[in-house]
């Protein structure tokens, strides 16, 4: 048997004992943690997934989509992590090998420092991308409004959304920029409408005309399924300058609100016509003398847009 309380052997077991080991520990407690931040992760946001998916908005996403984004928010949280675990893990082995890791430390605060001023902005937009992920707040193809733009969801990373408008203009926009989401696809959406009628018009025979053109348009076969309330008058909104204001509203499936809300207009517009029921237009009264200046014509009343510029008549 070796003696190994003699040289070399007591040598050897010193140095395990003092650096060797307590490394070779350190990379198994690191392997470990590595890998128990990884299942931590992805149990928290599996549970979290799951009741947003039984309860929330995101029961409204596919099944592919739903993994998607759980996958996204699993991988940076589980990087960051460790990421943390990876440079602890580093520093304690440098330290058991005897390095002054002082100055290590004081440069990684300093960069720390620089990069939190410098990169604080992209922090934000990874923070806020994965708030709005988590939370479902919108998805590629819904139509949004955020940060002053409105348009079709692309694209959605972590970091931005991108838009296209309906200008087929695109905008990439910062998640961190996003303050307020008003998503315009969720779901239902509702017809809101305001109609003016002549005074004088019988109010009850109009909002008559307006109900039955709503049922005679959500019972047509094409709009079935996606006109989900029948258009109806809700209350005279308004007693304006020109005539009586008729709030209409009605409930569709979000994607066909602007198609429902054009079908209505120009049916209203037919209905209108064939039962004799006026939509007050501005008018104007038009001053002119005669030509040899003798004195001014009896005013004329025009209906209608004002003329051209050219067409306005002039003193002669």
């Amino acid at each position: 048997m070796p003696d190994f309380g003699a040289p070399p052997w007591s040598t050897w077991l010193g140095e395990f004992g003092r650096t060797i080991g307590p490394v070779l520990l350190i990379l198994v407690l690191t392997l470990v943690a590595v890998r128990a931040a990884r299942l931590l992760v992805h149990g928290v946001i599996k549970a979290v997934f799951d009741r947003e998916a039984a309860q929330g908005s995101a029961k409204e996403l596919s099944a592919i989509e739903l993994a998607k984004r759980r996958d996204t928010i699993e991988r940076l949280g589980a990087r960051v992590i460790q990421g943390f675990v990876i440079v602890v893990a580093a520093l304690t082995i440098l330290a058991k090998l005897d390095y002054n890791i002082g100055p290590a430390v004081a440069g990684f605060g300093v960069v720390g420092i620089a990069v939190g001023f410098g990169a604080q902005s992209l922090v934000r937009d990874y923070f806020n991308g994965a708030l709005i992920l988590l939370e479902n707040q919108y998805s590629i193809g819904d139509i949004v409004s955020i940060a002053g733009v409105t348009g079709s969801v692309e694209d959605l990373t972590l970091r931005r959304t991108t838009l296209r408008d309906l200008d087929g203009v695109v905008h990439t926009v910062p998640n961190g920029e996003i303050k307020v989401a008003s998503n315009r696809t969720r779901t239902w959406a509702r017809i809101n409408q305001d109609v003016t009628v002549s005074y004088g018009t019988d109010v009850d025979r109009a909002i008559e005309v307006v109900n039955a053109v709503g049922r005679e348009m959500a019972d047509e076969p094409a709009w079935q399924g996606r006109v989900l309330e029948p258009p109806r008058v809700e209350r005279v909104e308004a007693l304006a300058e020109y005539g009586i204001t008729l709030k209409i509203l009605g409930s569709v499936q979000a994607i066909d609100q602007w198609a429902a809300a054009g079908e209505l207009r120009k049916r209203l517009l037919a209905a209108f016509t064939r039962e004799g029921i006026e939509i007050p237009r501005p008018q104007r009264v038009i001053l002119a003398r005669d030509a040899d200046g003798s004195g001014p014509r009896p005013p004329e009343v025009v209906v209608g847009p004002p003329p051209a510029e050219d067409a306005i008549p002039r003193d002669g």
